[in-house]
């Protein structure tokens, strides 16, 4: 097979209906999406557009499976939705017409969105994770794909760059872990590694039917975060690989979304009794920090990825870097709109959690 099978096939193109499908994303983005459509100026124009068609279907397939009476059934559809996107028939959805433009013209691989469908799917069925080898594999389907694809749409497509752009997804990802322990086991649901619980002499279901902070508990936060740590580390090791113009983003939503993370350690690693959050003041600070470091030295060489990871990077054929020409972000801009980057994760969390309590009634 060749790398590019994969590849929605080329079909006469409608200008005019491509910017139609276009708005339609936008729209959709802005009812329940806003913080997203304004943190993607941060990004090259080409780059941002497609970010809207790719988010605009991904929402789509959330809901479908999060909020449909058979998450089953809604799967297949949305793998019936890619298959017809890759044979360059998109049904008539403008979020489907719009991702096959993306997916074509950015060389998009399948296995990545086909990784994040099948971590919408493990959700769905409110999967245990027995080990951390199996919570990193969900992290890498739910956010380690979004680190690929995003690094993809950026023109980037070299393995170690890769490997940072997942790492630094599932970095994100277990801290949203770490962050909602108590409000995760609320919902009945539970992302700890349940042999990190039984080290301590927790019984998982018996925690899970009343949830309750102490030492123990705050032991596996704490371990998680430690690794949450080292991924974020190397992460970091790529986005001086990245285009210009979107190097200081990337790492400004790194180091605010890491100040989750401490601001738990702060609590002393309590995220059953409330939910971590970081201070307007202390954004601005870590944000002042992070432009300081990007602007001092280039980040240094990257590490392997996890294992669970290799999926998507074999996914991804190597070629050369496509890097758009864009303008910088001026600085005085940059502070509002990094932070409204991690407003985006901010409210696509709190949106799930609160479809997910009233999936549970």
């Amino acid at each position: 097979m060749s790398a590019r099978d994969d590849m929605p096939m080329q079909a006469p193109r409608d200008a005019a209906q491509d910017g139609r499908d276009l708005l339609a994303c936008k729209a959709l983005l802005r009812d329940g999406s806003r913080t997203f459509l304004a943190a993607s100026h941060l990004l090259p124009r080409d780059t941002r557009d497609a970010a809207c068609a790719l988010y605009a279907f991904c929402r789509l397939a959330d809901d479908a499976v999060d909020l449909g009476s058979d998450a089953t059934a809604a799967v297949a559809q949305l793998r019936a939705r890619l298959d017809a996107i890759y044979a360059g028939q998109p049904h008539p959805i403008a979020a489907d017409r719009a991702l096959a433009v993306v997916a074509r013209r950015h060389e998009l691989p399948r296995g990545l969105l086909d990784g994040l469908i099948e971590g919408f799917e493990w959700d769905a069925q409110r999967r245990r994770y027995a080990s951390l080898d199996e919570v990193l594999a969900y992290a890498a389907r739910v956010a380690g794909a979004v680190g690929a694809m995003m690094a993809v749409l950026m023109g980037v497509r070299d393995r170690p760059t890769l490997q940072a752009a997942c790492d630094l997804g599932v970095a994100m990802q277990l801290s949203n872990i770490a962050r909602d322990v108590g409000e995760d086991a609320r919902a009945g649901r539970l992302y700890l590694p349940l042999s990190w619980l039984r080290e301590q002499g927790i019984d998982p279901e018996t925690w899970l039917a009343n949830p309750q902070f102490d030492a123990r508990i705050g032991a596996v936060v704490q371990r998680l975060l430690r690794l949450a740590d080292e991924l974020y580390a190397r992460g970091d090791a790529g986005i001086a690989a990245l285009p210009r113009g979107c190097q200081i983003g990337v790492l400004a939503a790194s180091r605010l979304y890491a100040e989750i993370g401490r601001q738990v350690a702060r609590n002393r690693y309590d995220s059953v009794a409330s939910r971590a959050v970081v201070s307007g003041r202390r954004k601005l600070q870590v944000l002042g920090n992070a432009w300081v470091a990007g602007l001092a030295a280039p980040l240094g060489g990257a590490s392997p990825a996890a294992p669970q990871t290799a999926f998507l990077l074999d996914a991804v054929p190597p070629r050369q870097h496509r890097y758009l020409r864009a303008r910088l972000v001026p600085w005085w801009r940059l502070r509002t709109r990094a932070l409204r980057m991690l407003d985006i994760v901010e409210q696509l969390e709190t949106r799930k959690f609160v479809r997910r309590q009233d999936l549970s009634r």
